[in-house]
């Protein structure tokens, strides 16, 4: 089969796309710049690469008419964050490409309310601009994907794994959350350490990317979460952390005013931004129509981050054990 992946040396893409070359099908990636996967694999001597800029294409109206003209039966989208966005798009593809798997994310979910929350919740609130736009352009997508081109829509939550930051027990990117944790040092954080974050290892997301394009007769006309099988709590994602240096997690608890004046408003913001949701997300639809079952526990995925970005020289703490040789007692 012939795919497009649009964003394809993305968190997402630098996975999916070796999937789908192994897979058999012959990919060709629309991206931005001249920019490499996050991770080396051999399969990418098989893709076809393009240069697009998407924003100056869609501005002059011609990005959807390119992506077309690749041929491919079936296009997968993980830079799409308007409706307009998403109307070019369709009006270019339809009735010249098969199927569009769309990226949303798991914040076209409010603050939770009920645990876990529903793949096809016909309820969503989001709040925040990102949320919001996301689930318009899915219910976009979605209504007309019946009569008009076929759409699948998955929602990765907290993406992590090699290459990139990962979100921190505190929800920021606060190198300083590592560096009290491998150390052992008291770490303040917001709240009660009961919020809930729920990440996923990109290569998972890729897993869930790649059995909806192989199976479109499933999900064509759905939403799915992806998401690990498991999320945890701001408490237990800082125990589990500081296991990993031989460490008990200091969890110092205070309120957010004293939180944000100590991290400074951007990191605070940010953690505002994670920790209110607290959203655990379903896997029971892709796991019914289409067979997912993330490979790596939440624990996992935010591991191997911390590993890569230590192995880099972007993280300034000792480089964590490795899990499998941690006394399960600490964890």
């Amino acid at each position: 089969m012939d795919i497009v992946v649009i964003g394809g040396t993305g968190h997402i893409g630098s996975f999916l796309v070796p999937r789908l070359v192994r897979g058999g099908h012959r990919v060709t990636t629309v991206q931005r710049g001249t920019r490499e996967p996050y991770v080396d694999d051999a399969a990418w001597e098989d893709v076809r690469r393009v240069v697009l800029d998407r924003d100056a294409a869609e501005a002059d109206g011609s990005f959807a008419g390119a992506v077309a003209e690749l041929g491919a039966r079936t296009v997968v989208d993980l830079t799409c964050f308007t409706e307009d966005s998403a109307r070019h798009l369709l009006d270019g593809l339809v009735g010249r490409v098969e199927h569009l798997v769309h990226c949303g994310t798991l914040w076209t979910h409010g603050p939770s309310l009920l645990q876990p929350a529903l793949e096809d919740d016909p309820h969503r609130a989001p709040v925040g601009e990102y949320g919001t736009r996301k689930l318009a352009v899915e219910r976009l997508l979605l209504a007309q994907s019946e009569d008009g081109l076929p759409t699948t829509v998955i929602h990765p939550g907290h993406i992590s794994g090699p290459g990139w930051p990962v979100i921190t027990p505190l929800g920021n990117l606060d190198p300083r959350v590592w560096q009290s944790l491998a150390a052992g040092e008291p770490l303040h954080a917001p709240g009660s350490g009961a919020e809930i974050l729920h990440h996923v290892h990109a290569d998972d997301v890729a897993q869930l990317f790649e059995r909806a394009v192989e199976a479109p007769e499933a999900g064509v006309g759905h939403a799915f979460h992806a998401v690990a099988a498991q999320a945890m709590t701001v408490r237990g994602f800082a125990g589990l952390a500081a296991a990993w240096w031989g460490r008990e997690a200091d969890l110092v608890l205070v309120g957010w005013d004293e939180f944000r004046a100590e991290v400074g408003e951007d990191h605070a913001t940010a953690s505002w931004e994670h920790l209110s949701r607290s959203i655990v997300g379903s896997i029971e639809l892709g796991r019914s129509l289409l067979g997912f079952e993330p490979a790596f526990t939440a624990e996992q995925a935010a591991h191997q981050s911390v590993v890569s970005q230590v192995r880099a020289g972007t993280l300034d703490v000792p480089e964590p054990h490795p899990l499998d040789q941690q006394d399960a007692t600490a964890r």
